[in-house]
């Protein structure tokens, strides 16, 4: 199949590279040919690759200054995808997009369903729920995957910010209120794979039968202070000499942002598995399989 890959130099594009390639024709253009923030040129760049499938991981994702680079954010994330959209609405291909619990506005102490009642807080995340809407109304054959807190053993993330910072300093203090489950981009790329090698006839046809949204993160929950918590643990654990004596936890007041985050990021993923057979490892097996190949780094 010929398959667009998109933000292949961000986590979960950089995951789902070696999970495509060799049984695939992988398209895997750079920003100099398929630029999202330009989006009045992805219908013409479309019509030249040619795809039998799209993968859009690609987004603006710098929550905080999105609040000062509105223009942007929605370029990218609303616009883009909008284009995107209905192009494979003519062509009648399927597009896989990605989105995130940004979304919610954080309240209540329950998962969210795809079905939630949606309320951004934020630029980003109004950004991406405007995509989402834009790719519903283009009447595509789509999937959109929400997914939370995303990290992997490379780029810029969490897990690589607290292991540099845990090498520096004696006390982090990290924030306790806001519950969720850290997600490697690897399992998300194992899912989405998983999900897409399931339509074993037209990828067309079965995501207008059982396409639209679906929860794609780790099983379990936790605050950022456990994940940070679990990675300094971890860390240690492998042998990786740390400076850091104490994870104290605080509250989200105490550590103000530009943008303002979900408390309550859970996600439900009764769907992933009722609907698509998909089960995730627990967010503590799948940060293991990242600090083993973290650790290799550091050492």
């Amino acid at each position: 199949m010929r398959i667009l890959l998109t933000g292949t130099s961000g986590q979960v594009g950089r995951a789902l590279c070696p999970l495509l390639e060799g049984e695939n024709d992988l398209l895997t253009p750079g920003r100099a040919d398929f630029d999202l923030a330009n989006p009045a040129v992805l219908a013409a760049a479309l019509d030249g690759l040619k795809p039998e499938l799209i993968i859009n991981p690609a987004a603006y994702t710098a929550v905080d200054r999105a609040e000062d680079e509105a223009d942007l954010a929605f370029r990218v994330n609303a616009e883009a995808p909008s284009v995107i959209a209905r192009w494979t609405a003519r062509h009648h291909v399927p597009l896989v997009h990605f989105s995130t619990d940004y979304i919610f506005d954080g309240s209540g102490d329950g998962p969210w369903r795809e079905d939630g009642a949606t309320g951004p807080l934020s630029v980003y995340g109004a950004s991406k729920l405007a995509g989402e809407q834009a790719i519903a109304e283009a009447g595509c054959p789509h999937l959109i995957v929400r997914t939370s807190w995303v990290y992997a053993a490379k780029g810029t993330n969490f897990l690589r910010t607290i292991a540099r910072l845990a090498g520096e300093r004696k006390e982090l203090r990290i924030v306790a209120d806001q519950i969720g489950a850290p997600t490697s981009a690897r399992v998300i790329a194992q899912a989405v794979v998983a999900i897409l090698r399931a339509e074993t006839a037209s990828l067309a046809d079965g995501f207008a039968r059982s396409g639209g949204v679906v929860n794609v993160a780790c099983a379990g929950q936790t605050s950022w202070q456990g994940f940070a918590s679990a990675i300094v643990a971890g860390l240690r654990s492998r042998g990786v000499k740390l400076e850091v004596e104490s994870v104290a936890p605080i509250k989200t007041s105490d550590y103000p942002t530009k943008a303002k985050r979900p408390g309550n990021s859970r996600l439900d993923l009764s769907r992933l598995e009722d609907v698509f057979g998909v089960v995730t490892p627990s967010w503590n097996e799948a940060l293991a399989v990242e600090l083993d190949e973290l650790t290799r780094e550091l050492r």
